[in-house]
């Protein structure tokens, strides 16, 4: 959808006075008042001669006044000190002074706070505006509360009367450093405020996500400021896509079209992360496609708006256009490409990505290299990831948490509980993700005990609450062992309501320890908290084709179509030759089929001599033969005879699968794997599979 430029400027002044209003729908405190009533946007230069039409917020129409910030003078808190003041002798500090600037200008803002100790314990040095400016940015670039504190009471106790720049400083610092109360508590102080005074509230209040205050201090700035300029029109849109009200970004957007500020390199990235945000992203594109100068910033934007809506494929569309406009790339893109590719489960672009990313001086970047990790954890590649994750020089909590699920997934717990390890030695803090990872790791391979062990550990030695999450891995855990009793205590004994997850599990558990009733228990439970989500009935309709009991089955199929709810077609893909090759289950469209069928026919006569018989307990009422027959080619298994045509002998197979892979076929791929030496790597919808000789790295549990 295209918005041109006169759609803005020819906006009425009315039209804005009565379009100017929130949902109510989305936002019950101004009902269905208009947003900008009360207040008139004037604009004082010469070339705006007519102001906007006064519009009254429901408060003033009810008689009350917003809130105003008084100016108030500066007290002094040290009467003591005013009384000698005048008498008392200040120490000169010219050397130190001079050392806490340049540690502060070289960064090195630690040492310079420890300096400035000594004009705290011995006091009364005389200290210019030049130095406190320095501490200021020390306490920012250290974002130390505490060090704020002393700042501020030493600047108190001595006396200072800060201009209005360095007003201005204290009050960014206390921003900077997410002190919002006590900012906001000088601003109203602030004997004189201007734009920047303005601008750093506002922003603070944005960054703090108090987007209605922001939207009610900037109102009354109008008043006073009837130019705000760029900087506060991209604050504002950052607060309209904070809020998701697209009403209230194009209100802003009309304002900043009749300000002349549209250009704007930071409005047009606001917008265009705004339009996307709030779920336009042909405006996004419209935006982006005005920027008179495209830059990093803009072209990360609209890359993100359009992975943001699951648009992956034209995420990376726009990457390669980027990448030949010759802007610059910078850490932001690679990481986002990385996860883009990921989800396009892209190994050839996710390489491209990898080599650009070490091309363009990033290959130590901390994010970049974290989603490397994660990309290469994801999609069966866990030895690079672990080359990736040895060679960054500097390793936060999401890397280590990374690599960890990324050796669960794989089946290999006790690898990952060796790096958990690992990262409590090397004094890292673990968080509830790192908790959640290695316990996986643990239920993935049946690591009972050194799971129970780091489940107690969490609040016992790490003061971490154990969440839903986390109960429904000991659930799995426990229907591993066949406890199903254990484990259905366990979410009766949990400190909170049990989640869809533990219930889930339970489900899970009791479908593959065949436990008919406690898994329609645990199912009725599912229902009621997500009647729509079908995966609860898919689950529920296995148990019940594992039991024989196919009225029941049916019932389930008529509950689904009486509730609109469709079973998708399985989809397998798999890469051969830097090519993606998709099959759905009875897939005659490949240019190949012919080869494939005889391909299949030939594997499944092949482990029949290995004990493989297919499955009959599919077979439902309202399935007649033919379709059972298509059963017999599940998409899996026409990828797998596909890559053993097209692949040399011996290398390993990479098949992705959209749903749960079935019993009929985890069996079939576990004696395919064993009659052609072949490694098999299957992800499904749960998690991967490993096959090799015969075996499945599940454990036959998934």
């Amino acid at each position: 959808m295209e918005i041109p430029l006169a759609r803005y400027k020819c906006i009425s002044l009315d039209q804005i006075q009565t379009s100017c209003s929130f949902p109510s729908s989305s936002l019950k405190v101004f009902r269905t008042k208009p947003l900008f009533s009360g207040y008139s946007f004037r604009f004082n230069r010469r070339k705006w001669s007519n102001p906007f039409d006064k519009i009254k917020c429901f408060s003033l129409e009810q008689g009350l006044q917003p809130r105003r910030p008084k100016p108030k003078p500066y007290r002094d808190t040290n009467p003591e000190l005013k009384e000698t003041g005048e008498t008392q002798v200040k120490k000169p500090s010219v050397g130190i002074c001079s050392q806490i600037e340049k540690l502060a200008l070289c960064n090195r803002f630690r040492e310079a706070l420890e300096l400035f100790e000594i004009l705290e314990l011995e006091g009364g040095f005389d200290v210019g505006l030049i130095t406190y400016d320095a501490l200021v940015s020390a306490c920012i670039g250290l974002g130390s509360v505490r060090a704020v504190k002393r700042v501020l009471n030493y600047m108190i106790n001595n006396g200072f009367e800060p201009d209005q720049y360095m007003s201005n400083r204290v009050l960014l610092m206390h921003v900077k450093c997410g002190m919002m109360i006590d900012a906001r508590n000088l601003f109203d102080e602030m004997p004189q405020r201007n734009l920047v005074s303005w601008n750093t509230i506002i922003a603070g209040l944005v960054d703090f996500g108090d987007y209605l205050e922001a939207f009610r201090l900037f109102l009354i700035m109008w008043e006073e400021f009837s130019d705000c300029g760029s900087r506060t029109f991209s604050t504002m849109v950052r607060a309209a896509a904070g809020l998701e009200l697209i009403s209230v970004g194009r209100q802003l957007h009309s304002c900043v079209v009749k300000m002349d500020v549209e250009h704007d390199i930071f409005v047009s990235c606001a917008l265009i992360d705004m339009y996307s945000k709030c779920g336009s992203i042909e405006d996004a594109q419209w935006v982006f496609d005005d920027m008179p100068e495209k830059t990093t910033v803009g072209w990360n934007s609209i890359i993100a708006g359009y992975a943001l809506h699951g648009y992956s494929e034209e995420a990376l569309s726009m990457f390669y256009e980027m990448r030949d406009s010759s802007v610059k790339m910078d850490h932001f893109t690679f990481s986002m490409i990385i996860r883009i590719c990921s989800r396009l489960a892209s190994i050839e672009h996710a390489k491209q990505a990898h080599a650009g990313l070490i091309r363009y001086g990033f290959g130590l970047d901390i994010v970049a290299n974290t989603a490397l990790v994660d990309f290469y954890s994801k999609w069966g590649r866990i030895e690079d990831a672990q080359r990736v994750f040895d060679r960054m020089p500097c390793k936060n909590t999401i890397s280590w948490n990374a690599l960890i699920a990324g050796y669960g997934n794989h089946g290999r717990g006790a690898e990952a509980v060796e790096l958990f390890e690992q990262m409590l030695q090397e004094r890292m803090r673990p968080n509830h993700i790192t908790f959640l990872a290695v316990l996986s790791a643990c239920s993935y391979s049946r690591l009972s005990e050194c799971g129970w062990e780091i489940f107690q550990s969490m609040s016992r030695d790490h003061k971490i609450k154990p969440r839903a999450m986390h109960y429904a891995c000991m659930i799995e855990l426990l229907g591993q062992e066949g406890l199903l009793d254990e484990a259905f205590a366990l979410i009766r004994g949990a400190p909170f309501k049990p989640t869809t997850n533990m219930w889930a599990a339970l489900l899970t558990a009791s479908r593959v320890n065949g436990n008919l009733e406690l898994g329609k228990f645990a199912a009725e439970k599912l229902y009621g908290m997500e009647p729509e989500k079908l995966s609860n009935y898919v689950v529920l309709l296995n148990i019940y084709n594992q039991f024989g009991k196919l009225k029941e089955a049916a019932a389930v199929l008529q509950t689904l179509r009486r509730k609109g709810l469709r079973m998708l077609p399985a989809c397998s893909w798999i890469g051969v030759n830097k090519q993606s090759h998709v099959f759905l289950s009875g897939d005659r469209c490949h240019v190949q089929t012919n080869e494939i069928y005889q391909k299949v026919d030939s594997l499944i006569h092949e482990i029949s001599k290995h004990g493989y018989v297919t499955e009959e307990k599919t077979l439902l009422p309202d399935v007649d033969e033919q379709e059972q027959r298509v059963l017999l080619y599940h998409s899996e298994k026409l990828a797998i005879a596909f890559g053993l045509i097209n692949t040399m002998n011996g290398s390993s197979l990479q098949i992705v699968q959209s749903h749960r892979i079935c019993n009929d076929c985890h069996n079939a791929i576990k004696l395919i794997a064993l009659v052609t030496r072949r490694e098999i790597v299957v992800r499904d919808a749960s998690r991967f599979h490993h096959f090799k000789d015969g075996s499945c790295s599940c454990g036959d549990y998934w």
